[in-house]
């Protein structure tokens, strides 16, 4: 693919779609697709590089002019999140499943290279013994996210098998980094950050020794950015460090960045909290030629100055 290509980034405004498209801007065309008067201020400095569409993924003209004109679609739009999918069922299918499949439905009457979808590495696996984990290892998500992202990694493998669908599934680690939003408590370093710099006490579900592999995330917008270009077999790819971090050693990590140390609480555990989860990233690095090249220390510190530039406003209400 040349750098005449358009990429479609569907969920585009948010934290991974915002890195991503300032990855690709210079050598694609990007148009972004969101959701109705989203804010954007994570592509405020290279707005005027990109397109920008609002609109509704439930609604098919809305997607249909999203998606004309377009060589690759990279979906990473997504209603629910991990906490919150196993309240309501039905809410995560029918606001997930139900439009994915009505896209490709369009997708498949249009003249689309190449379909990545941006899948979850930390849930779709649930609790496994061996780690690192493997691509080809069993899946037995926990949460009901973890269950609508395979049910879309499945129909893509349907779609491909039906229409000849070019897709790519890359499952990301626990990414972070610099425009994560903190407000909805799901990003662990960032909301870590944001209570130390605020003095605030941190509360920590379980004991602190969930393990976890986190993802600098203008690493993980470079292997997307290498999936574009593959073309070779492989449909599934880990996207991660390949390295696993407990709560209790990012802390320290944090605290060691920052020279700061908080009130921590200890809460029960729950249920849907797998305890160990590491991803293999081999794969990645021998067909796509990608490998993370920032460290744990390195992207929190980066993360840290970035929070502290914030303003006061900003930093009171992520």
């Amino acid at each position: 693919m040349n750098d005449k290509s358009r990429i479609l980034i569907t969920g585009g405004g948010g934290f991974i779609g915002s890195h991503l498209a300032e990855e690709l801007k210079d050598d694609y065309l990007v148009r972004i697709f969101d959701k109705k008067y989203f804010s954007h201020q994570n592509i405020e400095t290279f707005e005027e590089n990109v397109e920008v569409l609002e609109g509704d993924f439930h609604n098919i003209k809305d997607v249909e002019a999203a998606v004309d004109g377009v060589d690759v679609v990279i979906h990473l739009a997504w209603s629910t999140l991990p906490a919150m999918s196993n309240a309501n069922y039905r809410y995560d299918v029918e606001t997930n499943i139900i439009p994915l499949l009505n896209a490709l439905d369009l997708l498949n009457k249009k003249s689309i290279r190449k379909f990545i979808f941006i899948s979850s590495g930390g849930t779709v696996y649930g609790n496994v013994e061996k780690m690192p984990i493997k691509e080809d290892e069993q899946t037995r998500p926990l949460c009901s996210y973890g269950i609508t992202k395979l049910m879309a990694e499945k129909y893509l493998f349907l779609n491909r098998h039906l229409f000849d669908l070019d897709y790519t599934v890359l499952r990301l680690a626990n990414p972070y980094g610099e425009r994560q939003n903190v407000q909805n408590r799901q990003g662990l370093i960032v909301t870590l950050l944001f209570d130390v710099i605020h003095r605030t006490p941190i509360e920590i579900w379980g004991d602190g020794t969930v393990v976890r592999d986190y993802l600098y995330i203008r690493d993980a917008a470079r292997c997307v950015k290498k999936a574009i270009s593959y073309q070779g077999t492989q449909k599934l790819f880990h996207v991660s460090s390949g390295k696993g971090h407990s709560i209790n050693e990012i802390l320290e990590t944090i605290t060691a960045v920052t020279g700061q140390r908080v009130e921590v609480r200890y809460k029960e555990a729950r249920k849907f909290d797998v305890q160990r989860n590491v991803l293999d990233n081999t794969r990645a690095n021998q067909e796509l030629g990608w490998r993370p090249e920032v460290g744990l220390s390195q992207g929190i510190e980066k993360v840290y100055q970035w929070m502290k530039r914030r303003s006061p406003e900003e930093s009171d209400h992520p």
